[in-house]
């Protein structure tokens, strides 16, 4: 028990560490740095390491007490702007997957909805023009059919805006909620209610593909939360606003694969996986569709209570 114990707090340290400690004492670092060099002299390196030398050798700096007060401030104001991140790359999170975007305030909630509206159209528009193209792959005359790249092309352009009809103001976004979408329309299955009871009879390989992929997700937000703190140092030191966009960019690109593969993965292990839940609800073996998922929601989904007799 001792063992575990000490193993369970080496990884608990390491995992402090990395996620807390060593993002926090870079910004700390590079604030320090914007703070004394500030907007005329950003990029003096004479200037920065002139200043360090005179801080190195403080009185604070070379007594052990002053070492030992000093670390203890830089480990804490790390960990301190690692929460930070942390709670803002939530608040990112909760914004990119936009899952209950019509409780947004009002102001927030008229906009994103009034996005959604405009990408719906963009979305009809390119669908249509994909589907017209498939339609003429079927003409009789060969010269009137469509090169298979034109269909491709037109294929990527509303898979861009979302890869089914969107209902949320960003892709990724409407990229989890297709696969909700798909498995409805596929086998009539409502994904919320299931995936609780699908979760507990997947293997542990597939539990612990999903669940990397749902971490990488929140260290991609988590990274649009660093972002979000690097921004204000552009205040008093400029080089702080192309880092922070840089950190913007990066943490969008991976949001959209995070989300691709996390969606992707829902999907696959419902379609793969179905049957073993069903198996164990004692449902007729079947293949996938929509009598095998009605069977399954039916017994999953609770009763609606019948009403009480009036008196």
């Amino acid at each position: 028990m001792g063992g575990l114990l000490s193993e369970l707090s080496k990884k608990l340290a390491e995992r402090w560490l990395t996620l807390l400690v060593l993002p926090g004492a870079l910004y700390l670092a590079v604030a320090a740095a914007g703070h004394t060099l500030g907007q005329s002299a950003a990029l003096d390196v004479g200037r920065l390491t002139h200043a360090i030398s005179d801080a190195a050798r403080a009185p604070v700096a070379t007594a052990v007490g002053g070492q030992v007060v000093l670390l203890a401030a830089i480990l804490a104001g790390a960990a301190a702007a690692g929460l930070a991140a942390q709670s803002l790359g939530s608040v990112v999170e909760r914004v990119t997957l936009a899952a209950g975007w019509g409780a947004w305030p009002w102001l927030f909630g008229e906009l994103a909805e009034r996005y959604v509206a405009r990408r719906q159209r963009c979305w009809d528009a390119a669908r249509a023009e994909y589907e017209a193209l498939r339609l003429l792959e079927r003409a009789p005359r060969p010269a009137d059919r469509p090169r298979p790249r034109e269909r491709h092309r037109a294929a990527r352009r509303y898979e861009r805006i979302s890869v089914e009809r969107p209902e949320r103001p960003t892709w990724s976004g409407d990229r989890i909620h297709a696969t909700a979408v798909r498995l409805d329309r596929d086998a009539h299955i409502n994904l919320l209610i299931l995936w609780p009871h699908l979760w507990l009879v997947l293997p542990e390989e597939i539990r612990g593909e999903i669940s990397r992929s749902r971490a990488a997700l929140a260290r991609a937000a988590v990274l649009g939360g660093w972002a979000l703190l690097y921004l204000p140092l552009a205040w008093w030191w400029w080089p702080a606003a192309p880092l922070a966009a840089t950190m913007v960019v990066v943490s969008a690109r991976r949001l959209r694969a995070a989300s691709d593969t996390y969606a992707t993965l829902l999907e696959a292990s419902v379609r793969l996986h179905l049957a073993d839940l069903a198996d164990k609800l004692r449902i007729e073996e079947q293949p996938m569709g929509p009598l095998l998922g009605g069977a399954v929601m039916r017994r999953l989904s609770s009763p609606v209570p019948a009403a009480e007799p009036a008196s």
